[in-house]
């Protein structure tokens, strides 16, 4: 079991019969999938998927898997292969096809059916091949074999690619519910057929490794989605995420047999779900749903509503509810169902949600409390499953933290696995698969692209680590007039303070520390302004750390008398 390797160089020229693996994203954090496969000089993209930002990344949309790796060769790419239709699996799709679009691309009809709506707006026509389970399609020197999963959103598929140098199988994300409700069951006659095959390189989901057991059957939400139903007094406003059909699909059937209307709220939820009953995979009886406008003409008691922000997303209808920023004023009487998961690192903000929708009276209904959610995700008794059913030669855990993956590890060494077969490795890690062993042979660049408003790639670490210090320690500016002959200064300097809560006057003191270095800079020959401003904002730093204990971001501006 391999462990990250800094010194990673470039890897090696690859051999003619291997097959190099390289994670552009989703190791090592949840989101931004995207694998590359590169076989006979041409390169396969399985997902493309978006990060979205922490609360240390402020002004940042969505965070996107870094295509330098690929860029110079856009022309090898034969396909982009979606596992299934979440936005950290598709949201970075818009942006490839940006650099190339006419990769074709290869999805079930839902998957496409969510693509084709986000590249709209993008104005973004791509080609596409629709395939379903079952279905095989040769992809350049890859063929590829589409395989029935299970997951928090309906039409999820693995993928099992055969290539000369091997066969690889990657689940996408994939659980093993054996009720699943529109009985669509993860093919494990399918792996077991791959297995017998030999199966090279085995690309597992990891997000609930660390879970023991098997993952909850959605089915056994119902009674407590219908006891919610049952008892709420007046409205039922239900969060989740824009893209779970079969959370909603069960929200709809309780909502029709207690007689309430639904209306959807959130512009991604209402595009989603027009998308998923329009293609057949939400069903929905005549009349039930109606336009958030007509529900002030119906008793509380006959409405249910469906929007966004079960992660305490600011902008996210929930949210604004909660801070009663939103048409809709949630109070007493009414019942919220927070009906997804808490993803790691969302607790505070979702705490806040619910403390905010408890103030104004409602009754909170969550995953902490009730059984309103699963996951999408195999827990560690099912992967163990798939390891002694499918007996990988090699694996690579993938899709998850660094937690995640190492535990996944450790359940396939646990069936017998050689560890030296089950590289756990990072984003840019080169895996070569030749002679059916898996190794690691380098390093590639796999950095955050960070998109901010209409920018990608314009926004750097170092400028977030101005965004945060300005959030927590302020700003001061410092404007100088100096003879850059003498390095005197003409005037006082100026000073303006934001976000300080101090007066300007305190950094009267600081006005010997600017004297000391723009004489010693004139002793040094050195007149130019943006060396002089550097030299002065240190100073100016220094002094305000050592003298008031703050760290402002210091912006020093100086002007030639």
């Amino acid at each position: 079991m391999s462990h990250p390797h800094p010194e990673l160089g470039a890897p090696p020229k690859l051999p003619r019969n291997g097959l190099r693996v390289v994670a552009l994203g989703g190791l090592g954090e949840v989101g931004r999938n995207m694998a590359v496969l590169e076989h006979r000089g041409k390169l396969l993209v399985i997902d493309c998927g978006v990060l979205f930002p922490e609360e240390h990344q402020p002004g940042v949309d969505v965070i996107l898997p870094d295509f330098t790796f690929i860029r110079d060769r856009l022309q090898d790419i034969v396909g982009i292969v979606l596992t299934h239709g979440h936005e950290d699996h598709i949201g970075a799709v818009p942006y490839l096809l940006r650099e190339r679009g006419d990769i074709p691309v290869y999805g079930s009809r839902l998957t496409l059916g969510l693509l084709t709506a986000k590249l709209k707006e993008h104005r973004i026509k791509p080609v596409t091949n629709q395939v379903k389970e079952g279905d095989r399609r040769s992809v350049g020197p890859f063929d590829c074999e589409f395989i029935a999963v299970n997951h928090s959103i309906p039409d999820g598929l693995a993928v099992a690619v055969r290539t000369a140098a091997g066969l690889v199988l990657h689940t996408g994300d994939f659980k093993m519910d054996q009720f699943p409700l529109d009985d669509r069951l993860t093919d494990l006659r399918a792996f077991a057929r791959l297995g017998d095959e030999g199966v090279d390189l085995f690309m597992v989901d990891s997000t609930n490794a660390e879970v023991p057991g098997f993952t909850t059957a959605e089915r056994d939400l119902t009674p407590a989605i219908q006891t919610v139903f049952r008892t709420a007094p007046g409205r039922v406003v239900v969060s989740s995420f824009a893209s779970h059909v079969h959370r909603i699909q069960q929200v709809i059937d309780a909502a029709y047999e207690h007689k309430r209307k639904v209306a959807f709220v959130g512009r991604s939820m209402v595009r989603n779900m027009g998308i998923a009953s329009e293609l057949g995979y939400l069903k929905v009886p005549r009349g039930l749903v109606v336009d958030a406008k007509e529900l002030d003409n119906l008793p509380s008691n006959k409405v249910t509503l469906v929007c966004t922000g079960s992660q305490g997303e600011p902008m996210a209808a929930l949210s604004r509810m909660a801070n009663r920023d939103h048409q809709i004023r949630i109070g007493e009487g009414d019942t919220v169902l927070l009906a997804s998961s808490l993803i790691p690192g969302n607790e505070n903000a979702v705490s806040r949600v619910i403390n905010g929708l408890t103030r104004w009276g409602a009754k909170v209904v969550h995953q902490g409390n009730a059984k309103v959610h699963v996951s999408g995700h195999a827990s560690a008794g099912e992967l163990v499953y798939c390891y002694n059913l499918i007996k990988p030669r090699n694996v690579m855990p993938v899709h998850g933290e660094w937690r995640h993956l190492r535990a996944n590890a450790d359940l396939a060494i646990s069936t017998g696995m050689d560890p030296a077969r089950v590289p756990v490795v990072d984003d840019g890690v080169v895996v070569d698969l030749v002679d059916g062993k898996a190794t690691v042979t380098g390093k590639v660049r796999a950095g955050y692209v960070y998109v901010s408003g209409g920018t990608v790639g314009d926004v750097t670490e170092e400028l977030l680590r101005d965004r945060v210090t300005l959030s927590q320690q302020g700003t001061v500016t410092v404007v100088a007039i100096v003879d850059t002959q003498t390095g005197s200064l003409a005037e006082p300097p100026d000073f303006v303070a934001r976000g300080l809560g101090t007066d300007e006057a305190m950094f009267e003191g600081a006005i010997p520390a600017i004297e000391k270095v723009l004489s010693g800079a004139a002793k040094d020959g050195i007149g130019d302004p943006a060396e002089l401003e550097q030299r002065i904002g240190k100073a100016v730093s220094q002094w305000a750390a050592r003298k008031h204990r703050r760290n402002p971001l210091v912006i020093p501006v100086v002007i030639e008398a």
